[in-house]
């Protein structure tokens, strides 16, 4: 009896051992999806997948890159956020990692394409797709070179994926020079775009494959397990959040709707739609990096300067038009990226509020308006209004009394 429970005891710890064994055999691979326009909603995305494959002892962080780009700032996070992690980093371009999906692919310890696959063209243009200065070229340029550097990439490559009047005709690749004759764009005085190919050749990519099986494969990875982190609600929700048009026009209905609201007896619908556009603008703008803890003082301070004003001195003078220039100049700054821009940036941003203003003044009106015409909003006043008339009646009854 002893005997067999003894050999059942052993059999058990046999079984425990070898799950225990194969378990650590299987390479834990975290997959993070970057695709279409980078905005400063996929930061958040990047430092929640990278935390969650810290907490859970991942031994690889596969980046699925498939993108023409997008901000500047957000790609600089995301770049950031890739270079401070300890695990071994992969940036899979799944087609396409054009302008700032560049820097993010660079950023990371290896480079893999699929066939016909293209990398590069990173100069930093506006909105409109015009060029900007000179000052935001130098700084992606360097930014570019630096990451790539820090990669065991070529510098020279990266810093002519901004700046297409770099010259230059060789390169060393693992020891060997090699002349520059067949990358698209050196020779006609263009941004530098690399196929597969070209960008395996001159030592940008390291391999090729067409999934991130085939990746796993050429790592010699053949024991894995695959979590791919996927966007949550409060991530999209916050892409929403920052789009430019939408952030203008929150913090619009806000500063209306609270300015309004302090120069009216009581508090109503305005002040309150106000309150919950500016906290949603600059909450999302803080959890983004796009507002910085001086943007946010910056209009606390306009708030409380209008709050002064409506409160403790009667009529609008000094304190209440300061408290309005202070209050705009903070939002302002919530649509200009902490990375050097152009004055074409700071002129659009412009732009872009004072229409954000003139459409949320124009909207605030029509609302009210349907506000004031529907039959809740004519049976409320009808009922305050009868109030109002019972209590004079009262009172005149109760002077003839």
């Amino acid at each position: 009896m002893k005997t067999k429970f003894k050999n059942i005891l052993i059999g058990i710890t046999f079984l425990f051992s070898a799950f225990i064994a194969a378990d650590g055999l299987n390479k834990k691979v975290y997959v993070i999806p970057i695709q279409d326009v980078i905005d400063l909603g996929i930061p958040s995305l990047v430092n929640r997948g990278i935390d969650l494959a810290e907490s859970n002892n991942a031994d690889l962080i596969i980046f699925d890159i498939d993108t023409f780009g997008g901000r500047v700032d957000a790609a600089t996070q995301i770049k950031d956020s890739i270079s401070s992690t300890e695990i071994e980093t992969i940036a899979f371009i799944n087609r396409r990692a054009i302008s700032a999906g560049s820097l993010i692919s660079l950023s990371c310890d290896q480079i893999y394409m699929t066939g016909g696959a293209t990398i590069g063209a990173t100069s930093v243009v506006d909105m409109s797709g015009s060029k900007q200065s000179e000052k935001s070229q130098s700084y992606m340029r360097e930014e570019m070179a630096a990451t790539a550097e820090k990669s065991g990439k070529n510098p020279d490559i990266a810093r002519g994926m901004v700046d297409e009047e770099l010259s230059f005709e060789y390169l060393v690749v693992d020891g060997d020079t090699l002349q520059i004759d067949d990358i698209e764009g050196r020779k006609e005085g263009k941004l530098i775009t690399l196929t597969t190919e070209l960008a395996i050749k001159y030592g940008i990519a390291d391999g090729k494959g067409e999934s991130i099986e085939d990746v796993l494969s050429s790592l010699k990875i053949e024991d894995y397990n695959i979590v791919t982190v996927d966007e949550n609600w409060s991530e999209n929700v916050v892409r929403i959040l920052t789009n430019p048009t939408v952030s203008s026009l929150l913090t619009t209905f806000g500063t209306i709707g609270v300015i309004s609201e302090l120069y009216s007896a009581g508090w109503g619908i305005g002040g309150t739609i106000g309150i919950i556009c500016l906290t949603l603008a600059l909450g999302a703008g803080y959890l983004t990096q796009l507002a910085s803890s001086t943007d946010i003082l910056i209009i606390l301070s306009g708030l409380a300067l209008l709050l002064v004003e409506a409160i403790a001195i009667p009529g609008f003078g000094v304190f209440g038009i300061a408290g309005i220039i202070i209050l705009f100049y903070g939002l302002y700054l919530l649509l200009i990226p902490d990375v050097p821009v152009s004055p074409e940036i700071y002129s659009e941003a412009l732009d872009g509020f004072s229409w954000a203003i003139v459409v949320g003044i124009f909207g605030i009106i029509f609302i009210l308006r349907l506000i004031g015409k529907s039959a809740f909003f004519q049976k409320l006043v009808s009922s305050d209004s009868n109030k109002t008339t019972l209590k004079k009646n009262f009172k005149n009854r109760s002077k003839v009394e």
